[in-house]
């Protein structure tokens, strides 16, 4: 009996957890292998099939490429912006706590929030960014940012970068902290210039910090949702359409459980590979010789 007695300290919390996370996720799979519609009203168990059609689903793939791309791009720019954040924010200057709180305040604000704000800013009539690059003569008349195929995803981009970028420096911000002084203090000792000694010095160390901080910002852009949904709605055109918007459309709006179930698995698997392949980089250097 005491050797159960911490497993049934356990089986609440076990519980808890089991019937918001473990069963909707089970449910979701069965329902990826049923035909169930709210709106033909079917519930029959049809095996593989909605996973062969997402195969020949020109939508799925242009979602599953937008979504790619959105994490593939956002992910580099938050953590390259986020790096140099971090490394003058680690520095010791003149009011660096007020900055430091100052930073956060993008990434602590609701997303819709930041959604409808560069709505406003990228306006295509009466948006301030257009308005700046008139002025500066940079464009001759104004450029509907959220109308446009060529433009909608690269200004979602920048929405993303301006929200999350403080996250990254953040993360990174504290790897920084963790890298001895000494260090520091013998490389600019043996001459090493500021560039030096971050390639040699504080990259080398603060390489694992890299990987996890990009892991868990690359996990996060791929489930993208509020921010396309609110700016665009996946448009014009499908330009902005991703896995999470398109799989709310065919569940919420289609009524189609089924086959939104099973787009909704195809991004859950995509996630996993995503996981996965950091995974092996972080250990790979968590057990490589210093």
């Amino acid at each position: 009996m005491p050797r159960l007695a911490p497993l049934l300290f356990l089986l609440p919390i076990a519980v808890s957890l089991g019937s918001v996370s473990l069963y909707p996720i089970l449910n979701g799979l069965w329902l990826s292998f049923t035909n169930t519609s709210l709106v033909t009203q079917e519930h029959d168990f049809i095996g593989l099939e909605n996973y062969a059609q997402l195969l020949g689903d020109d939508l799925f793939w242009n979602a599953w490429r937008h979504t790619v791309y959105f994490t593939v791009v956002s992910t580099l720019a938050e953590t390259i912006l986020g790096l140099v954040m971090a490394l003058l924010l680690v520095e010791h200057f003149a009011g660096r706590s007020i900055v430091r709180a100052a930073m956060l305040v993008p990434w602590a604000m609701p997303t819709v929030v930041t959604s409808k704000m560069f709505g406003w800013l990228f306006d295509g009539q009466y948006g301030v960014v257009n308005w700046a690059l008139r002025s500066s003569g940079l464009i001759a008349e104004n450029i509907n940012w959220y109308g446009s195929i060529d433009h909608a995803m690269t200004t979602i981009i920048i929405a993303d970068v301006w929200k999350t970028a403080p996250f990254m420096a953040l993360l990174l911000m504290a790897g920084l902290q963790t890298i001895p002084k000494s260090l520091i203090e013998a490389a600019r000792m043996d001459g090493a210039g500021p560039v030096a000694t971050f390639i040699h010095v504080r990259l080398p160390l603060l390489m694992s910090t890299l990987l996890i901080a990009g892991m868990f910002r690359a996990l996060d852009a791929f489930r993208v949702f509020d921010l396309v949904y609110v700016l665009t709605g996946g448009g014009p055109a499908d330009a902005t359409e991703t896995l999470s918007t398109l799989s709310y459309k065919t569940l919420f709006s289609a009524l189609q459980f089924g086959y939104g179930s099973a787009m909704a698995t195809a991004m859950f698997i995509t996630e996993a590979l995503i996981a996965i392949g950091f995974g092996f980089f972080i250990m790979r250097k968590m057990r490589a010789p210093r």
